[in-house]
């Protein structure tokens, strides 16, 4: 392969993409590879957020239904925005609470443990939030999560067989809750297979999206996949700690949720104040208390964004940007004691590079020190995202040459091995 420096720029100058690059704040003296724990803040994003700061200011309690963007209506509004990047109706989508809090509702919602079917089928390389949610709901049900959590195993510690999670999919499973991107390795679980075998065996499923949704197409409806939940803040660059979102497939509309709040409610019956719950039709029953609505705010701006730039291309660059940088890693630190640990095959990888070697942490550190942003993850993992909207060809060449000088000087054994 070419691994001149001037081919990067060749690359940056055929990018489609490249003017989504000026809509964010980067800093010049950085390369931010960090995207798909923490996105970076857009200048519509926070253009939004001033939006609805001024709607408050200008309109005070009549914010609720008056100006451009009616806080009453913010979650359905985001929600129909977010549809598309999941396959989704906009009817089935909303943007509500937090990913746990959401997967907490869920759960509760779709976890219907009658005679032998009383367990939940999970994985054990999943983000620790969610089985901590899945063992709290188990135990709620008096269930001990020791019997009634079945947690598929990994082979290699990085990936899981699609073939072994459906053997898994026993007579006794009630409800199946999976990662659709291992937040890991970055695998890509084959969602409509898994789905498929799922409806066959009449067990609901879902999925977490928080490592997919802005940087992996879905086609949920399609596949009539039952829920889905996410976090806004990796890949649709929402802001620490913006609203999270929610999709249930239109099948289950009419269901009561699991756990219901004034939020849930039906619309044109809210502000009736009745002590019986009328639940929203749609995807807004899933909702429970008010919408955190200068949290939510900068989606307005970022999703704007993302539809413009278009799920199909934003995915397409991401492949090129991970394929580069593997290519690069391939040929210029093949003798050094880096190991590739994420999916080689591009339907299997998701927007990240996870890389291992025994002095991670401090390869980490070393890298933070001449401006690349990486993400640690314990106990021996490199996790390296650029982003579509605004990572470029020529940071992944550099990235890639300055992590060959820490290597090859052992410039990094002047930091200590373990995370800061």
């Amino acid at each position: 392969m070419n691994t001149d420096h001037s081919y990067a720029r060749q690359l940056d100058e055929a990018d489609q993409l490249r003017d989504f690059r000026h809509e964010f704040y980067i800093d010049k003296k950085k390369i931010y590879f960090d995207g798909n724990s923490l996105g970076l803040l857009s200048k519509r994003a926070e253009a939004s957020v001033t939006s609805l700061l001024n709607s408050w200011k200008d309109y005070a309690i009549d914010g609720w239904t008056e100006g451009e963007n009616p806080w009453f209506y913010l979650s359905e509004k985001l929600g129909a925005m977010s549809a598309p990047l999941i396959g989704a109706k906009p009817e089935e989508t909303i943007v509500t609470g937090s990913t746990t809090t959401n997967l907490h509702q869920l759960t509760a919602s779709f976890y219907k443990p009658e005679g032998n079917r009383t367990k939940i089928l999970a994985d054990e390389l999943n983000f620790p939030s969610d089985i901590y949610a899945l063992k709290s709901q188990l135990q709620l049900h008096g269930l001990h999560p020791d019997e009634h959590l079945v947690q598929v195993k990994s082979k290699d510690g990085h990936t899981l067989d699609t073939s072994e999670i459906i053997e898994a999919m026993t007579d006794d499973i009630a409800l199946i809750v999976l990662p659709g991107v291992l937040y890991r390795s970055g695998q890509v679980l084959d969602m409509e297979a898994l789905t498929k075998a799922a409806q066959e065996r009449g067990i609901p499923i879902g999925f977490d999206l928080c490592h997919s949704i802005g940087s992996v197409p879905h086609q949920l409806s399609a596949w009539g996949t039952d829920f889905a939940f996410w976090c806004t803040y990796k890949h649709l660059n929402g802001g620490p700690g913006s609203v999270a979102g929610l999709y249930v497939n239109e099948k289950h509309f009419g269901n009561e949720p699991g756990l219901s709040g004034w939020f849930s409610s039906l619309k044109e019956k809210q502000f009736d104040m009745e002590h019986t719950l009328t639940p929203a039709h749609d995807a807004g029953a899933y909702q429970i208390g008010t919408p955190h609505i200068l949290s939510a705010a900068p989606l307005l701006g970022s999703l704007e964004m993302i539809g413009e730039a278009g799920i199909g291309r934003i995915r397409e660059k991401s492949l090129s940007l991970t394929d580069y940088m593997l290519e690069l890693i391939d040929s210029r630190l093949k003798d050094q004691k880096l190991k590739v640990a994420n999916p080689r095959e591009e339907k299997e990888r998701g927007g990240h590079v996870l890389l291992e070697h025994p002095q991670a942490a401090a390869i980490c550190k070393a890298l933070k020190s001449k401006g690349v942003i990486p993400d640690f993850r314990t106990p021996n993992g490199i996790r390296l995202a650029p982003v579509a909207l605004y990572n470029t060809f020529e940071e992944v060449w550099k990235t890639v040459d300055i992590l060959k000088t820490i290597l090859d000087d052992e410039s990094y054994k002047n930091y200590q091995n373990e995370r800061e």
